[in-house]
């Protein structure tokens, strides 16, 4: 498999990478939480919708939103990476979220070099809104790549109870221009590498 793409939360995969989602990817949710307001079965509907937009498999796991524990999910991915093979995998900046921090500390555990472990030779790490809208002083990305924005506001949008107030569309796209604009293009994502391997 190409890529492999992890999402603390249903609309992550978008934000951060919905200009590379295709049907190369494979999509890992880390759970859904239940809510009185919006049902985990809504969220659910929403992201199969999304992964039709964009083509890509995904699966669901058990964990509970705003609980993540990083121990309980190093295994988890480990076994991921083994299972898939991905050339390429996407995990979340740490940022100000709690349940990114988590799955980007077990992500890492999960990625480091081991004769027991598929070796994924490239890792990058993608951005949400936080890191911009919160600032964090040792964001800086170094790998940039042209989007079809359209696509990717459409596939946002797809995850209607999500988007508001400081997740707006406007928002989603006003990130995705400057990234354009730091490369020469109209529209843009920005990742860092942590790894690449020729």
């Amino acid at each position: 498999m190409d890529k492999l793409i992890i999402s603390p939360h249903l609309d992550d995969e978008v934000i951060g990478c919905g200009g590379t989602l295709d049907n190369s990817c494979q999509v890992i949710y880390c759970g859904v939480e239940e809510n009185h307001i919006i049902p985990a079965n809504e969220r659910i509907k929403e992201a199969e919708n999304v992964s039709k937009h964009f083509g890509f498999k995904w699966e669901l796991f058990g964990g509970v939103p705003n609980k993540y524990d990083e121990h309980d999910f190093i295994d988890v991915i480990q076994d991921l990476i083994n299972i898939y093979t991905p050339n390429s995998i996407y995990i979340p900046y740490p940022s100000f979220n709690q349940d990114h921090r988590a799955i980007y500390n077990a992500s890492m555990i999960a990625l480091r070099p081991s004769d027991k472990n598929w070796l994924v030779k490239r890792v990058f790490v993608y951005e949400g809104l936080g890191a911009i809208q919160w600032y964090a002083s040792d964001y800086e990305v170094n790998h940039f790549v042209p989007i079809d924005i359209d696509k990717k506001i459409e596939g946002y949008k797809l995850h209607a109870s999500q988007v508001r107030g400081h997740r707006s569309v406007d928002h989603v796209r006003a990130l995705s221009r400057l990234r354009g604009s730091q490369c020469g293009f109209d529209f843009a994502e920005a990742y860092i590498i942590k790894r690449w391997v020729k």
